[in-house]
Protein backbone atom coordinates (compact mmCIF):
# COMPACT_ATOMS: atom_id res chain seq x y z
CA UNK A 1 0.00 0.00 0.00
CA UNK A 2 1.48 3.31 -1.23
CA UNK A 3 2.00 6.20 1.99
CA UNK A 4 0.36 9.43 1.41
CA UNK A 5 2.82 12.41 0.98
CA UNK A 6 4.31 13.87 3.77
CA UNK A 7 3.89 17.37 4.23
CA UNK A 8 7.42 19.12 3.87
CA UNK A 9 8.85 20.35 7.47
CA UNK A 10 9.81 24.00 5.81
CA UNK A 11 7.62 26.39 5.40
CA UNK A 12 7.07 27.41 1.54
CA UNK A 13 7.55 31.23 0.95
CA UNK A 14 5.34 32.96 -1.43
CA UNK A 15 7.54 34.72 -3.73
CA UNK A 16 6.50 38.66 -3.00
CA UNK A 17 5.79 40.36 -6.58
CA UNK A 18 7.94 43.51 -7.49
CA UNK A 19 5.50 46.07 -7.17
CA UNK A 20 4.67 44.73 -3.68
CA UNK A 21 8.41 44.60 -2.54
CA UNK A 22 8.89 48.46 -4.00
CA UNK A 23 6.23 49.68 -1.72
CA UNK A 24 7.66 47.96 1.21
CA UNK A 25 11.07 49.77 0.48
CA UNK A 26 9.23 53.32 0.07
CA UNK A 27 7.24 52.86 3.53
CA UNK A 28 11.14 51.72 4.88
CA UNK A 29 12.72 54.82 3.42
CA UNK A 30 9.51 57.18 4.06
CA UNK A 31 10.11 56.10 8.26
CA UNK A 32 13.98 56.12 7.99
CA UNK A 33 13.38 60.33 7.15
CA UNK A 34 10.59 60.88 9.27
CA UNK A 35 12.87 59.81 12.07
CA UNK A 36 16.00 61.66 10.57
CA UNK A 37 13.97 65.19 10.08
CA UNK A 38 12.98 64.83 13.77
CA UNK A 39 15.76 64.66 15.22
CA UNK A 40 17.79 67.28 13.07
CA UNK A 41 14.42 69.54 13.38
CA UNK A 42 15.37 69.13 17.48
CA UNK A 43 19.01 70.05 16.89
CA UNK A 44 18.64 72.87 15.01
CA UNK A 45 15.72 73.99 17.24
CA UNK A 46 17.89 73.67 20.31
CA UNK A 47 20.40 75.84 18.81
CA UNK A 48 17.92 78.27 17.36
CA UNK A 49 16.55 79.42 20.56
CA UNK A 50 20.01 80.76 22.14
CA UNK A 51 21.56 82.73 18.89
CA UNK A 52 17.49 84.30 18.40
CA UNK A 53 17.45 85.47 21.40
CA UNK A 54 21.52 86.74 21.28
CA UNK A 55 21.08 88.29 17.87
CA UNK A 56 17.84 89.94 18.68
CA UNK A 57 19.08 91.80 21.78
CA UNK A 58 22.60 92.38 19.53
CA UNK A 59 20.13 94.25 17.37
CA UNK A 60 18.19 96.23 19.75
CA UNK A 61 15.03 94.62 19.04
CA UNK A 62 12.88 93.15 22.08
CA UNK A 63 14.53 89.09 22.06
CA UNK A 64 10.58 87.92 21.26
CA UNK A 65 11.18 89.11 18.05
CA UNK A 66 13.96 87.08 17.54
CA UNK A 67 11.97 84.06 18.00
CA UNK A 68 9.59 85.13 15.80
CA UNK A 69 12.22 85.65 13.07
CA UNK A 70 13.07 82.05 13.89
CA UNK A 71 9.48 81.20 13.04
CA UNK A 72 8.63 83.06 10.58
CA UNK A 73 12.05 81.79 8.30
CA UNK A 74 11.25 78.09 9.35
CA UNK A 75 7.28 78.02 8.40
CA UNK A 76 7.89 80.38 5.70
CA UNK A 77 10.68 79.63 3.79
CA UNK A 78 10.41 75.99 4.75
CA UNK A 79 8.23 75.39 2.08
CA UNK A 80 9.64 77.15 -0.74
CA UNK A 81 12.11 75.29 -3.21
CA UNK A 82 15.95 74.90 -1.68
CA UNK A 83 18.07 73.14 -0.30
CA UNK A 84 17.37 71.08 3.27
CA UNK A 85 20.68 72.53 5.00
CA UNK A 86 19.59 75.97 4.42
CA UNK A 87 17.99 77.25 7.57
CA UNK A 88 16.64 80.87 7.53
CA UNK A 89 17.25 82.18 11.29
CA UNK A 90 19.38 84.47 12.74
CA UNK A 91 22.85 86.38 11.60
CA UNK A 92 25.40 88.01 13.17
CA UNK A 93 25.91 89.42 9.57
CA UNK A 94 23.07 91.44 9.51
CA UNK A 95 23.03 92.33 13.53
CA UNK A 96 25.26 95.57 13.25
CA UNK A 97 23.05 96.78 10.45
CA UNK A 98 19.81 96.03 11.55
CA UNK A 99 21.10 98.25 15.01
CA UNK A 100 21.88 101.17 13.07
CA UNK A 101 18.63 100.53 11.27
CA UNK A 102 16.49 100.45 14.50
CA UNK A 103 18.74 103.62 16.19
CA UNK A 104 18.54 105.69 13.13
CA UNK A 105 14.74 104.84 12.25
CA UNK A 106 13.24 103.30 15.38
CA UNK A 107 11.15 99.92 15.81
CA UNK A 108 8.29 100.62 13.98
CA UNK A 109 10.08 101.57 10.85
CA UNK A 110 11.87 98.00 11.07
CA UNK A 111 9.47 95.73 9.68
CA UNK A 112 9.18 98.02 6.77
CA UNK A 113 12.75 98.22 6.09
CA UNK A 114 13.46 94.45 6.18
CA UNK A 115 9.47 93.76 3.99
CA UNK A 116 10.93 95.84 1.05
CA UNK A 117 14.59 94.57 1.52
CA UNK A 118 12.95 90.61 0.99
CA UNK A 119 10.58 92.27 -1.48
CA UNK A 120 13.80 93.53 -3.63
CA UNK A 121 15.14 89.83 -2.93
CA UNK A 122 12.11 88.23 -4.38
CA UNK A 123 12.84 90.34 -7.18
CA UNK A 124 16.45 90.03 -8.04
CA UNK A 125 15.47 85.87 -7.49
CA UNK A 126 12.85 85.94 -10.09
CA UNK A 127 15.75 87.62 -12.66
CA UNK A 128 18.43 85.18 -11.25
CA UNK A 129 20.89 87.82 -10.94
CA UNK A 130 21.74 85.38 -7.79
CA UNK A 131 25.20 84.15 -9.17
CA UNK A 132 26.16 87.80 -9.71
CA UNK A 133 26.69 87.78 -6.16
CA UNK A 134 29.51 85.09 -6.59
CA UNK A 135 31.02 88.04 -8.51
CA UNK A 136 32.03 89.79 -5.51
CA UNK A 137 35.42 90.16 -4.01
CA UNK A 138 36.46 87.89 -1.79
CA UNK A 139 38.38 89.92 -0.31
CA UNK A 140 35.69 92.34 0.51
CA UNK A 141 33.36 89.85 1.51
CA UNK A 142 35.83 88.79 4.58
CA UNK A 143 36.59 92.96 4.77
CA UNK A 144 32.78 93.62 5.62
CA UNK A 145 32.90 90.37 8.08
CA UNK A 146 35.68 91.30 9.65
CA UNK A 147 34.45 94.84 10.22
CA UNK A 148 31.29 93.47 11.49
CA UNK A 149 32.80 91.26 13.70
CA UNK A 150 35.07 94.05 15.71
CA UNK A 151 31.84 95.95 15.96
CA UNK A 152 30.34 93.08 17.59
CA UNK A 153 32.84 92.16 19.84
CA UNK A 154 33.63 95.30 20.72
CA UNK A 155 29.56 96.00 21.47
CA UNK A 156 29.16 92.85 23.58
CA UNK A 157 31.83 93.30 25.85
CA UNK A 158 30.09 96.22 27.40
CA UNK A 159 26.75 93.64 27.44
CA UNK A 160 29.52 91.28 29.42
CA UNK A 161 29.75 94.19 31.76
CA UNK A 162 26.08 94.90 32.32
CA UNK A 163 27.36 98.26 30.83
CA UNK A 164 25.42 101.02 28.35
CA UNK A 165 26.64 99.89 24.60
CA UNK A 166 27.80 103.45 22.58
CA UNK A 167 26.57 104.77 19.42
CA UNK A 168 28.99 103.74 16.38
CA UNK A 169 32.33 101.67 16.00
CA UNK A 170 34.98 103.59 16.56
CA UNK A 171 32.75 105.04 19.54
CA UNK A 172 32.78 101.52 21.11
CA UNK A 173 36.44 100.98 20.42
CA UNK A 174 37.18 104.07 22.11
CA UNK A 175 35.43 103.64 25.28
CA UNK A 176 36.72 100.15 26.60
CA UNK A 177 39.42 101.73 28.54
CA UNK A 178 36.64 103.43 30.73
CA UNK A 179 34.80 100.10 30.35
CA UNK A 180 37.91 98.42 31.89
CA UNK A 181 37.99 100.94 34.68
CA UNK A 182 34.38 100.53 35.13
CA UNK A 183 34.77 96.89 35.36
CA UNK A 184 37.34 96.43 37.57
CA UNK A 185 35.63 98.66 40.34
CA UNK A 186 32.13 97.39 40.16
CA UNK A 187 31.72 94.14 41.67
CA UNK A 188 28.99 93.14 39.62
CA UNK A 189 30.58 94.36 36.76
CA UNK A 190 32.90 91.51 37.05
CA UNK A 191 30.27 88.83 38.01
CA UNK A 192 28.86 89.77 35.24
CA UNK A 193 32.18 89.65 32.95
CA UNK A 194 32.50 86.52 34.84
CA UNK A 195 29.68 84.74 33.39
CA UNK A 196 30.34 86.15 29.83
CA UNK A 197 33.53 84.85 30.12
CA UNK A 198 32.99 81.54 31.09
CA UNK A 199 30.31 81.12 28.22
CA UNK A 200 32.85 82.02 25.84
CA UNK A 201 35.35 79.24 27.57
CA UNK A 202 32.48 76.55 27.14
CA UNK A 203 31.98 77.85 23.27
CA UNK A 204 35.71 77.56 22.96
CA UNK A 205 36.41 74.16 24.45
CA UNK A 206 33.14 72.41 23.68
CA UNK A 207 34.68 70.17 20.40
CA UNK A 208 36.86 69.13 23.03
CA UNK A 209 33.76 67.19 24.93
CA UNK A 210 33.20 63.64 24.23
CA UNK A 211 31.15 62.80 20.96
CA UNK A 212 27.89 62.02 22.94
CA UNK A 213 28.10 65.44 24.71
CA UNK A 214 28.22 66.97 21.07
CA UNK A 215 24.49 65.95 20.04
CA UNK A 216 24.02 69.35 22.18
CA UNK A 217 24.37 72.35 20.63
CA UNK A 218 27.71 74.60 22.19
CA UNK A 219 25.51 77.76 22.43
CA UNK A 220 22.95 75.83 24.49
CA UNK A 221 25.51 74.18 26.18
CA UNK A 222 27.08 77.12 27.13
CA UNK A 223 24.09 79.31 28.21
CA UNK A 224 22.44 75.98 30.15
CA UNK A 225 25.70 76.59 32.07
CA UNK A 226 25.87 80.05 32.82
CA UNK A 227 21.91 80.28 33.59
CA UNK A 228 22.06 77.14 35.81
CA UNK A 229 25.63 79.32 37.57
CA UNK A 230 23.63 82.74 37.92
CA UNK A 231 20.14 80.55 39.36
CA UNK A 232 22.06 78.69 41.83
CA UNK A 233 24.61 80.95 42.96
CA UNK A 234 21.91 83.96 42.71
CA UNK A 235 24.53 86.44 41.16
CA UNK A 236 23.15 89.79 40.67
CA UNK A 237 23.61 90.40 36.86
CA UNK A 238 21.02 91.50 34.61
CA UNK A 239 18.96 88.96 32.96
CA UNK A 240 16.70 89.09 29.64
CA UNK A 241 13.56 90.65 29.02
CA UNK A 242 10.39 89.02 27.65
CA UNK A 243 6.92 89.96 26.95
CA UNK A 244 4.43 88.10 25.23
CA UNK A 245 5.26 87.12 21.48
CA UNK A 246 1.73 88.36 20.22
CA UNK A 247 2.34 91.90 22.35
CA UNK A 248 5.71 91.99 20.33
CA UNK A 249 4.32 91.83 17.18
CA UNK A 250 3.11 95.65 15.75
CA UNK A 251 1.99 95.64 12.54
CA UNK A 252 3.90 99.27 10.86
CA UNK A 253 1.62 102.20 10.01
CA UNK A 254 1.14 104.01 7.17
CA UNK A 255 3.67 106.59 8.28
CA UNK A 256 6.11 103.84 8.35
CA UNK A 257 5.75 103.16 4.36
CA UNK A 258 5.90 106.81 4.04
CA UNK A 259 9.61 106.89 5.10
CA UNK A 260 10.53 104.90 2.07
CA UNK A 261 10.99 107.75 0.10
CA UNK A 262 14.12 109.08 2.17
CA UNK A 263 16.98 108.67 0.46
CA UNK A 264 19.05 106.99 3.65
CA UNK A 265 16.16 104.94 4.20
CA UNK A 266 16.11 103.30 0.46
CA UNK A 267 20.36 102.85 1.18
CA UNK A 268 19.45 100.45 4.62
CA UNK A 269 16.97 98.87 2.10
CA UNK A 270 19.17 97.88 -0.67
CA UNK A 271 22.21 97.47 1.85
CA UNK A 272 19.78 94.59 3.70
CA UNK A 273 18.97 92.76 0.56
CA UNK A 274 22.74 92.76 -1.07
CA UNK A 275 24.36 91.51 2.67
CA UNK A 276 21.57 88.94 3.06
CA UNK A 277 21.58 87.61 -0.60
CA UNK A 278 25.28 87.47 -0.73
CA UNK A 279 25.38 85.63 3.00
CA UNK A 280 22.66 83.43 1.71
CA UNK A 281 24.66 82.65 -1.76
CA UNK A 282 27.85 81.92 0.38
CA UNK A 283 25.93 79.83 2.34
CA UNK A 284 24.78 77.54 -0.46
CA UNK A 285 28.33 77.79 -2.18
CA UNK A 286 29.68 76.27 1.26
CA UNK A 287 26.03 73.50 1.58
CA UNK A 288 26.91 73.09 -2.41
CA UNK A 289 30.11 71.08 -1.71
CA UNK A 290 28.18 68.46 0.81
CA UNK A 291 26.48 65.30 -0.44
CA UNK A 292 23.01 66.49 -0.84
CA UNK A 293 20.54 68.48 -3.27
CA UNK A 294 21.92 71.61 -4.88
CA UNK A 295 20.72 74.88 -4.10
CA UNK A 296 20.03 77.20 -7.74
CA UNK A 297 21.87 80.34 -6.53
CA UNK A 298 20.58 82.26 -9.48
CA UNK A 299 17.09 82.14 -7.80
CA UNK A 300 18.31 81.39 -4.28
CA UNK A 301 17.54 85.19 -3.39
CA UNK A 302 13.35 84.80 -3.98
CA UNK A 303 13.38 82.26 -1.11
CA UNK A 304 15.74 84.08 0.90
CA UNK A 305 13.48 87.82 0.27
CA UNK A 306 10.45 85.83 1.35
CA UNK A 307 11.57 84.97 4.84
CA UNK A 308 13.84 88.14 5.33
CA UNK A 309 12.59 89.35 8.89
CA UNK A 310 14.69 90.54 12.12
CA UNK A 311 17.70 88.19 11.46
CA UNK A 312 18.83 86.45 8.17
CA UNK A 313 20.99 82.94 8.33
CA UNK A 314 23.71 81.53 10.69
CA UNK A 315 25.77 78.06 10.68
CA UNK A 316 22.55 76.14 11.36
CA UNK A 317 23.16 74.70 7.34
CA UNK A 318 26.15 72.27 8.51
CA UNK A 319 24.24 72.10 11.99
CA UNK A 320 21.28 70.53 10.12
CA UNK A 321 23.79 68.52 7.80
CA UNK A 322 25.59 66.76 11.03
CA UNK A 323 22.08 65.49 12.03
CA UNK A 324 21.45 64.38 8.34
CA UNK A 325 18.61 66.18 7.65
CA UNK A 326 17.59 64.51 4.21
CA UNK A 327 14.65 66.30 3.60
CA UNK A 328 13.52 70.19 3.95
CA UNK A 329 10.53 69.01 6.93
CA UNK A 330 13.40 69.70 9.54
CA UNK A 331 13.06 73.28 8.80
CA UNK A 332 9.64 73.44 9.14
CA UNK A 333 9.41 71.25 12.33
CA UNK A 334 11.99 73.22 13.74
CA UNK A 335 10.26 76.88 13.47
CA UNK A 336 6.86 74.06 14.98
CA UNK A 337 9.18 73.99 18.26
CA UNK A 338 9.57 77.47 18.11
CA UNK A 339 6.23 78.40 18.24
CA UNK A 340 5.40 76.08 21.00
CA UNK A 341 8.22 77.43 23.24
CA UNK A 342 7.60 80.84 22.27
CA UNK A 343 3.95 80.19 23.29
CA UNK A 344 4.31 77.81 26.46
CA UNK A 345 7.58 78.88 27.84
CA UNK A 346 8.58 81.99 26.86
CA UNK A 347 9.50 82.73 30.88
CA UNK A 348 12.34 80.44 30.17
CA UNK A 349 14.23 83.04 28.67
CA UNK A 350 13.88 85.28 31.28
CA UNK A 351 16.53 83.35 33.47
CA UNK A 352 18.88 83.65 30.85
CA UNK A 353 21.89 86.27 31.59
CA UNK A 354 22.22 88.93 29.30
CA UNK A 355 26.42 88.46 29.80
CA UNK A 356 25.57 84.71 28.70
CA UNK A 357 23.76 85.91 25.09
CA UNK A 358 26.67 88.27 25.19
CA UNK A 359 29.23 85.73 25.95
CA UNK A 360 28.10 83.86 22.59
CA UNK A 361 28.05 86.92 20.08
CA UNK A 362 31.23 87.70 21.27
CA UNK A 363 32.38 84.25 20.03
CA UNK A 364 30.57 84.80 17.05
CA UNK A 365 32.45 87.76 16.36
CA UNK A 366 35.53 85.93 16.46
CA UNK A 367 34.77 83.51 14.07
CA UNK A 368 34.00 86.29 11.42
CA UNK A 369 37.46 87.85 11.73
CA UNK A 370 40.04 85.84 9.56
CA UNK A 371 42.41 85.38 11.72
CA UNK A 372 44.24 83.07 10.38
CA UNK A 373 44.12 84.00 6.75
CA UNK A 374 45.79 87.48 7.36
CA UNK A 375 49.14 86.30 7.52
CA UNK A 376 49.45 84.02 4.83
CA UNK A 377 47.48 86.42 2.20
CA UNK A 378 49.64 89.08 3.52
CA UNK A 379 52.60 87.35 2.50
CA UNK A 380 51.53 85.87 -1.07
CA UNK A 381 48.81 88.70 -2.04
CA UNK A 382 49.28 92.08 -0.23
CA UNK A 383 47.20 93.96 -2.28
CA UNK A 384 44.31 91.76 -1.66
CA UNK A 385 45.13 91.67 2.38
CA UNK A 386 44.80 95.45 2.05
CA UNK A 387 41.43 95.69 0.57
CA UNK A 388 40.29 93.24 3.24
CA UNK A 389 41.83 95.85 5.80
CA UNK A 390 40.59 99.13 3.80
CA UNK A 391 36.96 97.20 3.82
CA UNK A 392 37.18 96.25 8.02
CA UNK A 393 38.56 99.60 8.72
CA UNK A 394 35.79 101.50 6.51
CA UNK A 395 32.85 99.22 8.13
CA UNK A 396 34.07 100.14 11.55
CA UNK A 397 34.52 103.64 11.13
CA UNK A 398 31.34 104.33 9.48
CA UNK A 399 28.93 102.57 8.75
CA UNK A 400 28.29 98.97 6.73
CA UNK A 401 26.71 100.22 3.44
CA UNK A 402 29.68 102.85 2.99
CA UNK A 403 32.32 100.20 4.20
CA UNK A 404 31.35 98.01 1.46
CA UNK A 405 31.35 101.04 -0.90
CA UNK A 406 34.48 101.60 -0.35
CA UNK A 407 35.66 98.32 -0.22
CA UNK A 408 34.02 97.67 -3.66
CA UNK A 409 35.98 100.87 -5.01
CA UNK A 410 39.40 99.60 -3.27
CA UNK A 411 39.22 96.42 -5.32
CA UNK A 412 37.86 98.01 -8.71
CA UNK A 413 40.81 100.36 -8.51
CA UNK A 414 43.26 97.17 -7.47
CA UNK A 415 41.63 95.49 -10.25
CA UNK A 416 42.69 98.36 -12.57
CA UNK A 417 46.24 98.60 -11.69
CA UNK A 418 46.50 95.00 -12.14
CA UNK A 419 45.48 94.87 -15.21
CA UNK A 420 46.86 97.74 -16.64
CA UNK A 421 50.25 96.26 -16.70
CA UNK A 422 52.86 97.65 -19.47
CA UNK A 423 56.65 97.14 -20.56
CA UNK A 424 58.76 98.74 -22.90
CA UNK A 425 61.49 96.80 -24.67
CA UNK A 426 64.51 98.63 -25.71
CA UNK A 427 66.50 97.86 -28.74
CA UNK A 428 69.72 100.36 -29.67
CA UNK A 429 70.63 99.75 -33.43
CA UNK A 430 74.31 100.64 -34.94
CA UNK A 431 72.54 104.02 -35.99
CA UNK A 432 71.69 104.68 -32.54
CA UNK A 433 68.54 104.90 -32.60
CA UNK A 434 66.77 103.24 -29.46
CA UNK A 435 63.59 101.20 -30.93
CA UNK A 436 61.06 101.02 -28.18
CA UNK A 437 58.58 98.45 -27.92
CA UNK A 438 55.50 99.47 -25.97
CA UNK A 439 53.52 95.83 -24.43
CA UNK A 440 50.78 95.56 -22.48
CA UNK A 441 47.74 97.24 -21.22
CA UNK A 442 48.32 101.20 -21.26
CA UNK A 443 46.16 102.82 -19.28
CA UNK A 444 46.51 106.46 -17.58
CA UNK A 445 47.17 104.61 -14.42
CA UNK A 446 50.41 103.67 -16.08
CA UNK A 447 51.09 106.36 -18.36
CA UNK A 448 53.48 108.78 -15.35
CA UNK A 449 56.18 105.08 -15.01
CA UNK A 450 55.57 104.85 -19.03
CA UNK A 451 56.63 108.69 -19.98
CA UNK A 452 59.35 108.54 -17.59
CA UNK A 453 61.23 105.99 -19.25
CA UNK A 454 60.69 107.10 -22.32
CA UNK A 455 62.05 111.10 -21.08
CA UNK A 456 65.40 109.12 -19.71
CA UNK A 457 66.49 107.71 -23.19
CA UNK A 458 65.20 111.44 -24.37
CA UNK A 459 67.31 113.21 -21.56
CA UNK A 460 70.67 110.68 -22.79
CA UNK A 461 70.20 112.24 -25.82
CA UNK A 462 69.32 108.99 -28.01
CA UNK A 463 66.70 108.74 -30.55
CA UNK A 464 63.61 107.06 -29.88
CA UNK A 465 61.80 105.31 -32.22
CA UNK A 466 58.19 104.16 -30.80
CA UNK A 467 56.54 101.77 -31.68
CA UNK A 468 53.17 100.48 -30.26
CA UNK A 469 51.87 97.57 -32.44
CA UNK A 470 52.54 95.27 -29.34
CA UNK A 471 49.66 96.73 -26.95
CA UNK A 472 46.43 94.96 -26.17
CA UNK A 473 45.01 97.94 -25.48
CA UNK A 474 45.57 101.57 -24.86
CA UNK A 475 42.92 104.11 -23.71
CA UNK A 476 42.45 107.66 -24.98
CA UNK A 477 44.81 109.51 -22.51
CA UNK A 478 48.22 107.56 -23.26
CA UNK A 479 47.06 107.48 -26.98
CA UNK A 480 47.04 111.63 -26.59
CA UNK A 481 50.19 111.63 -24.27
CA UNK A 482 52.28 109.48 -26.27
CA UNK A 483 51.47 111.01 -29.63
CA UNK A 484 52.19 114.09 -28.42
CA UNK A 485 55.84 113.06 -27.12
CA UNK A 486 56.37 111.68 -30.06
CA UNK A 487 55.54 114.81 -32.01
CA UNK A 488 57.51 116.68 -29.85
CA UNK A 489 60.57 114.57 -30.19
CA UNK A 490 60.63 114.61 -34.04
CA UNK A 491 60.83 118.91 -33.72
CA UNK A 492 63.06 118.75 -30.99
CA UNK A 493 65.42 116.36 -33.82
CA UNK A 494 64.29 118.31 -36.59
CA UNK A 495 65.39 121.36 -35.70
CA UNK A 496 68.72 119.97 -34.38
CA UNK A 497 69.99 118.22 -38.14
CA UNK A 498 67.38 120.11 -40.07
CA UNK A 499 64.52 117.53 -40.42
CA UNK A 500 66.23 114.34 -41.73
CA UNK A 501 64.90 112.01 -39.35
CA UNK A 502 61.79 111.70 -37.74
CA UNK A 503 62.24 108.68 -35.55
CA UNK A 504 60.88 110.16 -33.02
CA UNK A 505 57.43 109.72 -34.44
CA UNK A 506 54.94 106.86 -33.26
CA UNK A 507 54.00 103.75 -35.27
CA UNK A 508 51.26 101.21 -35.35
CA UNK A 509 47.90 101.12 -35.27
CA UNK A 510 46.32 100.01 -32.18
CA UNK A 511 42.37 100.61 -31.25
CA UNK A 512 41.35 103.08 -28.74
CA UNK A 513 39.36 102.79 -25.82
Amino acid sequence: MQKPPQPSPFRRVRKVPPRIRTRIRARTRTRATLRADFAASLVVFLLAVPLSAGVAAASGVPVELGLVAGIVGGLLTGLLPGSSLQVSGPAAGLTVLVYEAVREYGLQALGVLVLTAGLMQVAMGALGLGRWFRALSVAVVQGMLAGIGIVLIAGQLYALADADVPDGGLAKLGGLVTLMTHTVTSTDALLAMAVGAGTVVVLALWHRFPRTALIVPAPLAAVAVATAATTALRLPVDRIRVRGVLDAIQPPGSGAFARLTEFGVLGTVFTLALVASAEAVCAATTTDRLPTDRLPTGRLPTGRGTGTGYGHRYSKELIAQGASAPTRASRVLHAVWLLAFATVLPWGLELVPVAALAGVLVHTGWTLLPAAELGPLWRDHRGEAAVLATTAGAVVATNLFEGVLVGLLTAVAKTAWDTSQVTVETTRRADGVVHARVLGHATFLRLPRLLDELDAFARKGYRVQLDLDGLRHIDRACLTALTAWSERQARHWAASDGGENGEGEATGRVAVA
